[in-house]
């Protein structure tokens, strides 16, 4: 009786080569991705940048990897988790201020949301939807993602890369370290938006 899509994008990739007289039609439904919401203790927030998800360029895993070492350089009091594996794909990061979790269970990934500060989702490729952003809002971290696919539908406060590169990534970064106030709006917003 329906297509239920979970994204305005996805719903969109769909109809592009469809006639106009689909777009209105009441049979196409759009129906976001959830995540339980968790109280969260905003003081338990650590200098920790997060990283969740295939550790390939496709992700942006690169430009991660990239804009964080120099953070983690200028900004030593600073860590960094990745929690994803990818092994197709051998994209080198190392660090001392950086803790490689690889995979693991997702119960773990959300605890570990709760306790950071910043995360990242800077896709090349257009995320149908993008559930690491959501799960990172719901948790109170500040977001910074690419503007790809349906990843802008997943937040409602955070920051949005003009361009997909180190140079932005490392950017975006730093103006929520060095801006302490701007970061805690953006947790405390992600989380009550």
């Amino acid at each position: 009786e329906k297509i239920i899509f979970n994204s305005e994008w996805s719903k969109k990739q769909f109809l592009k080569k469809l006639d106009n007289f689909y777009y209105k039609s009441k049979k196409l439904e759009v129906i976001h991705q959830s995540v339980n919401k968790t109280k969260i203790d905003f003081k338990k927030k650590k200098k920790i940048i997060l990283f969740v998800g295939k550790l390939n360029s496709a992700k942006g895993y690169d430009i991660f990897a990239n804009a964080i070492t120099k953070i983690l350089d200028k900004y030593p009091e600073w860590t960094a988790i990745v929690i994803g594996d990818e092994p197709r794909e051998k994209i080198d990061l190392y660090h001392k201020n950086i803790n490689n979790l690889g995979f693991i269970n997702h119960t773990k990934v959300l605890e570990t949301f709760k306790i950071s500060s910043i995360a990242i989702a800077c896709s090349r490729w257009e995320e149908p939807f993008g559930r690491t952003s959501l799960e990172a809002s719901s948790r109170g971290c500040a977001v910074i993602i690419s503007n790809r696919g349906g990843l802008p539908e997943t937040i409602t406060n955070g920051i949005i890369l003009k361009k997909i590169n180190k140079h932005e990534l490392f950017k975006s970064i730093e103006s929520l370290i060095l801006n302490k106030k701007k970061l805690k709006q953006l947790q405390l917003q992600s989380y009550n938006n």
